[in-house]
């Protein structure tokens, strides 16, 4: 295979799916830096953890019951019993890993990367029976490419209504699944202009608190193994998904495909890693609302305010917020569900301004019907922030006033787990851990973190998906 530097520099004649093919193809371990590596197995190990922990929510048991319909398989489901065939345990986990919107996020790429990778790799790694660093390398092949292929939308799909976990996860999925059936670049070529038929998520969710936002990073995994199976097979697809004359931008964007930067799709492609800047979530909730979660933590705590001093709070976010976690006003003050709440804004503040945290137990039934917080809810207020640093950083500020006249105000400028305010590794793990011991015990959840964090050593990746599912 071509070494990653050499196979990522750009021929004129090539498509830019065939660039991208052959990065993938090409990557060899150590062409990845130590610091990529290590930064791939943690994001690993925390989407993990996310699926842990969704499985012990309601959406979770009725997703496994529906696709156990439809018979038994070989494949893990990550913290739930039983097996499924390959496709709908690729889905399950994927929806398991999404479902809290607890996983990481890159910014840049305006996507959730692991969640459409990560039951991508697992299954089809299993599937091939890989070795853990083939495993690792299908990972960060697709996370490299998926992030590019949505950081050249520059927020262009969630503007048109558009998932990018859906859209994008479908080619960064076909990849990683392609470099695992170790596709020549033509046939990786050909299983991304497959995946484009396959490619679809759209944010609906937002206006009606539906659950079909957690579908979306499963639905991708399916269509990117399908599509690289399908061209391992000779399937033929296009070879120009994205810059054809009815390639993914012109056809999704619009009048709004002007705006893209189709350069950065390839741009030092295996010189910069991605994956050293894709953030992780300590807070389970949209990433819009994670400023306004720990400027008002700050605040309540530093001046020492109980709900009963709080005459208005006002949530300042950037533009691009507001669709997702602003509006509709009316069903997003008053959330009836757990995913509701992780996109309001009202109920983030509400929620970290009377109890002074927000943790999955804030997300329980009984808590989102507490009418301490549904009252403060509703004195929560928005505008758009002047001052406001998004896309580089999910930034954001409060202004709480009191009944005694007191206005006090904080700004989050960079958010907690990006790059730039780096989460330690240490917290990454007990994040893993915690979400892990909601379904099983601390020495079997030691062990999986033990297995992921050493995947690069592993012969056979079963040995390590076999410790992630209940016995």
């Amino acid at each position: 295979m071509t070494p990653a530097r050499q196979s990522a520099s750009t021929d004129s004649a090539r498509s830019i799916a065939e660039t991208l093919s052959y990065f993938a193809a090409g990557l060899s371990y150590e062409a990845v830096p130590a610091a990529a590596r290590l930064s791939a197995k943690l994001h690993l190990l925390d989407a993990i953890g996310v699926a842990y922990a969704s499985a012990s929510f309601e959406f979770a048991r009725r997703t496994r019951d529906s696709l156990s319909a439809f018979g038994p398989g070989d494949y893990e489901v990550i913290g739930m019993s039983g097996k499924l065939e390959l496709r709908d345990a690729v889905l399950m986990n994927g929806i398991l890993i999404h479902g809290l919107d607890f996983d990481d996020t890159s910014i840049f790429g305006r996507v959730h990367p692991s969640a459409f990778v990560t039951p991508c790799v697992l299954g089809m790694a299993a599937f091939v029976k890989a070795n853990g660093k083939e495993a690792l390398l299908a990972y960060i092949a697709g996370v490299e490419c998926a992030i590019r292929i949505g950081a050249a939308a520059k927020g262009g799909f969630q503007r048109a209504g558009f998932h990018p976990v859906g859209v994008v996860g479908a080619f960064g999925a076909a990849i990683a699944a392609g470099r695992l059936l170790r596709l020549e670049p033509a046939q990786l070529t050909m299983a991304q202009g497959i995946a484009y038929s396959s490619a679809a998520g759209n944010n609906e969710y937002t206006v009606n608190d539906a659950w079909t936002k957690r579908m979306h990073a499963g639905w991708a995994g399916v269509g990117g193994i399908t599509a690289a199976m399908l061209a391992r097979g000779g399937f033929i697809g296009p070879r120009t998904p994205y810059e054809g004359k009815f390639g993914l931008y012109r056809t999704y964007l619009g009048a709004g495909a002007a705006s893209c930067d189709l350069v950065e799709m390839t741009a030092q492609l295996g010189t910069r890693w991605e994956i050293e800047h894709v953030a992780f979530k300590p807070i389970a909730s949209c990433h819009f609302n994670h400023p306004i979660i720990d400027a008002t933590i700050t605040l309540v705590t530093e001046h020492n305010l109980a709900p009963g001093h709080i005459k208005s709070i006002r949530a300042l976010l950037p533009e691009a917020a507001i669709n997702t976690v602003c509006e509709p006003r009316a069903n997003k003050r008053a959330p009836t569900d757990p995913f509701g709440a992780q996109f309001s804004v009202y109920y983030a503040a509400a929620c970290a301004a009377a109890r002074r945290r927000y943790t999955l137990a804030d997300l329980d039934p009984p808590a989102l019907s507490d009418p301490e917080v549904l009252a403060l809810a509703a004195k929560v207020d928005y505008a758009v922030d002047s001052e406001s640093n998004f896309p580089r950083h999910y930034s954001g500020a409060v202004e709480i006033v009191t009944y005694d006249g007191r206005r006090v105000s904080r700004r989050e400028d960079v958010n907690r787990g990006s790059s730039e305010r780096p989460l330690t590794n240490a917290a990454i793990e007990e994040k893993f851990l915690a979400n892990a011991q909601r379904v099983i015990p601390k020495t079997r959840a030691e062990a999986v973190r033990d297995a992921i964090l050493n995947i690069d050593s592993s012969a056979d990746v079963t040995s390590v998906t076999r410790e992630m599912c209940l016995r």
